[in-house]
């Protein structure tokens, strides 16, 4: 048979269609992350709705820009260019279920919305140069609202200003993986009210001075304590790695 151009354009096609749907299939899926929420939950729901079951966060505005497009549910872009990764959590992957419900409920809080950013002071960006950070609106966090309704999983990993463990609450989901940050202890005695302690001004947390967590506390957020009592006294408490 006689090869003709026709039949070189055709085995380019159907070759091309293989490796796309080779691609599909062996596409990045992050941690398997999925949920079974409807994508039409929120339809119904106006902004105000969802944030008026929330109270105020104490994260603080750092810098401030309109939404102008929602990657998925943990990632948006700013007008001034700028990539936003929503710290301390992790939605459904494009192409795994969920994926839709949580990018619209992201999309229905700040698409085209003025939002707050509180970057994360021990760690700016991740490996892609998104900025990391808590994502506030009308003075709630959106990072919160994620877990707490089932859209996201905690995904901590320090260093880290934040901890993602204090947003969640018994129906979050919290991969086995990262669990090993919340339940290794540095140290063998946790009775001890002796010694010099860190406290972290914004997290409300307070370490042992040796805890790895404490010592990337950044300094404006840094407090010291003379002792476990006192830092206690205070409202703060305890970390969960060290376990001072």
């Amino acid at each position: 048979m006689k090869i003709t151009k026709k039949h070189i354009f055709s085995l380019l096609i159907i070759l091309i269609i293989a490796i796309s749907a080779v691609s599909m299939a062996s596409a990045y899926k992050g941690t398997g992350f999925s949920h079974n929420i409807p994508s039409s939950k929120y339809h119904d729901m106006s902004s105000s709705d969802i944030l008026g079951n929330y109270k105020k966060t104490s994260c603080h505005v750092e810098e401030t820009g309109v939404c102008t497009k929602v990657v998925d549910g943990d990632t948006i872009y700013l007008d001034n260019g700028e990539k936003i990764r929503f710290v301390g959590v992790n939605t459904p992957e494009r192409g795994v279920e969920g994926y839709i419900a949580s990018k619209n409920f992201v999309q229905k809080l700040c698409l085209n919305k003025k939002v707050g950013i509180d970057v994360d002071d021990a760690k700016h960006t991740d490996k892609y140069g998104r900025t990391l950070g808590v994502v506030i609106v009308d003075g709630k966090n959106v990072n919160e609202m994620l877990l707490k309704e089932g859209l996201a999983e905690v995904m901590y990993i320090p260093p880290s200003e934040f901890y993602p463990y204090d947003w969640a609450d018994s129906s979050t989901h919290i991969p086995n993986s990262y669990n090993t940050y919340t339940h290794t202890s540095d140290t063998s005695s946790s009775s001890s009210d002796s010694g010099s302690y860190i406290g972290n001004s914004n997290t409300g947390k307070f370490h042992e001075s040796s805890c790895r967590w404490g010592q990337s506390i950044s300094e404006h957020n840094k407090v010291s304590f003379k002792n476990r009592n006192d830092a206690i006294s205070q409202g703060y408490q305890p970390c969960k790695v060290c376990n001072p």
